[in-house]
């Protein structure tokens, strides 16, 4: 039901590592996307994956990252070695719109497993579900990315399951600029009337890739929560630092957005479900303890995933 899409960056691949058990337990099916040409961190996550029997699509041909232009010792290692004769995975093919219909015959003449079209700007659905009709047997589900999830585009694809991806993350220019709270989405609530079997978003990182980042003059830390008094659509509260005039004390800031976070789940109508992540981050307020910006990010990641799974009843 619920397909959560991950860039392979390090916290993204500890993150699903350290929760696959209850990524088995929930029934989810995460889409990973490697964007990264050391594939150890990689390979723990997906061994921790395959171990707990969890359902997961791993993209073949990456289209963000130091993947984009081929890579085979992904293939070696990742899907023939560590992967091979592991039954509940698909394959993920990427179609962009630099994508042709020649790169889809190329794919599935090398490639013999489940496959799960990513949707991810290819312009023509009529052309394209012509040429998927050979392949039929192949397929395994279709995954409509942001404005591919259009009725007239994906009106040409039936048949099997169909995943809804949306991105409720919006970045602005500087963190600072993050408003107080927002709505994320409704799609967990309405994916059946779009329609579609399935759904997934970003999480708190969003569509965006960036491969790095320059010193934070804010730092902000991002919690999803539905909204009771609009009939359970996700928002998302944005902590923010106060002191954000340079890039100093990177751990001065997260103790300001920190100390906002703790005072707002732990009043008495707080909107936010307690989760596990969140109670990390109160320890760590309690333990006046900075992990490092990528362990908040999980922290966070682990919270939204734990948040659907609440809401999901799982």
């Amino acid at each position: 039901m619920y397909y959560p899409y991950l860039r392979g960056k390090q916290f993204e691949l500890v993150m699903l590592r350290e929760q696959a058990e209850n990524i088995a337990r929930w029934g989810f099916v995460p889409i990973i996307e490697p964007v990264r040409e050391n594939f150890p961190a990689l390979k723990r996550a997906l061994t921790a994956l395959v171990e707990n029997n969890c359902h997961f699509i791993l993209i073949a041909n990456p289209s963000v990252g130091q993947l984009v232009h081929g890579n085979g010792d992904l293939r070696e290692q990742i899907f023939e070695e560590l992967l091979g004769g592991y039954p509940a995975f698909q394959v993920g093919l990427c179609l962009t719109q630099n994508s042709s219909v020649a790169d889809v015959d190329k794919y599935f003449t090398s490639f013999e497993l489940p496959t799960a079209v990513i949707h991810k700007g290819f312009s023509d659905g009529r052309v394209l579900a012509e040429t998927l009709a050979e392949y039929q047997g192949q397929l395994s589900s279709h995954v409509f990315v942001g404005l591919q999830a259009a009725r007239m585009y994906r009106r040409h694809f039936t048949g099997i399951t169909r995943v809804i991806v949306e991105d409720g993350f919006n970045k602005p220019l500087r963190n600072a600029d993050y408003p107080a709270s927002e709505r994320y989405s409704d799609l967990y609530l309405t994916y059946g009337e779009v329609p579609g079997e399935a759904f997934g978003d970003f999480l708190v990182v969003g569509d965006d890739y960036s491969d790095g980042g320059g010193p934070a003059f804010a730092v902000a830390i991002h919690l999803t929560y539905a909204e009771p008094d609009d009939e359970g659509q996700l928002y998302i509260n944005h902590y923010v630092s106060t002191s954000n005039k340079t890039a100093a004390d990177t751990a001065g800031k997260f103790a300001e957005a920190l100390e906002k976070l703790v005072a707002d789940v732990s009043s008495p109508g707080t909107k936010v479900f307690r989760s596990n992540a969140v109670a990390e981050y109160l320890r760590l307020h309690q333990a006046q303890h900075f992990p490092g910006l990528g362990y908040i990010k999980k922290l966070s990641m682990q919270h939204h995933m734990e948040l659907m799974a609440h809401l999901l009843g799982r």
